[in-house]
């Protein structure tokens, strides 16, 4: 083999190496930059922030009787906290700025949700007056919806999926904050209700991401992207 026929063959190599899939299109890219073979681990993420926010969701609308959510502890510090944290730092490599920073802030998220409801972390004990303890998670909840919809403003010219997922995950966040700055079960529930539907377009979402990474079957379901 000549010299340059190696080359080429060398440059085809390294080129095939750092191809991967956006994980937002799942359309052919290439991270020259940042050539990486780790799996897309988008539905890793998605599939867990999906499941810990459906079932905290049924919980605030207070379905078959439940009115007590700290069964959700165990889900949002492994589930919605571990994985979707670890998904983040995956992207890292892959050079995906919104996957990294979106599952990593929501990992985080959920970990501290869970810390709030540990009697061993002592925060809902050093709230005596039930009122006071209502503001402080509303400002915490206020924060978190601030922070969500600085991401939708990121994708809402690119992903009709994504863009509905954190358009109603922004809603939800402020149902839940005025519910607890209010101390209204139906404000509440009414947030528990735009979380559900949060949750199922991020399970879609996830589905879509999953099909496209694997030989399956079914066809890869449509995420409405708007534009690269």
């Amino acid at each position: 083999m000549s010299s340059t026929n190696h080359v080429h063959e060398t440059e085809k190599g390294r080129s095939a190496e750092t191809e991967n899939y956006n994980p937002r299109t799942s359309d052919p890219v290439s991270y020259q930059r940042y050539p990486s073979r780790i799996a897309n681990p988008g539905p890793a993420g998605l599939f867990s922030f999906a499941s810990t926010t459906f079932m905290l969701s049924m919980f605030n609308v207070s379905a078959r009787g439940i009115h007590v959510p700290n069964l959700v502890i165990g889900m949002a510090i492994f589930a919605g906290g571990l994985i979707q944290f670890m998904a983040g730092m995956w992207e890292f490599p892959r050079g995906n700025v919104f996957g990294a920073t979106a599952f990593s802030s929501y990992g985080a998220f959920w970990m501290s949700y869970a810390t709030i409801f540990i009697p061993a972390s002592g925060i809902l004990a050093a709230y005596p007056d039930p009122q006071e303890l209502n503001n402080a998670v509303g400002i915490y909840l206020v924060t978190w919806g601030m922070v969500t919809f600085m991401f939708l403003l990121s994708v809402i010219r690119r992903s009709v999926a994504f863009s509905a997922l954190l358009g109603f995950l922004t809603v939800t966040f402020a149902l839940l904050s005025a519910g607890s700055f209010t101390a209204m079960a139906s404000v509440t529930k009414a947030g528990g209700a735009f979380g559900i539907i949060t949750a199922l377009i991020a399970y879609y979402i996830g589905v879509s991401e999953m099909l496209a990474a694997e030989k399956s079957a079914f066809m890869r379901m449509p995420l409405g992207v708007l534009s690269s």
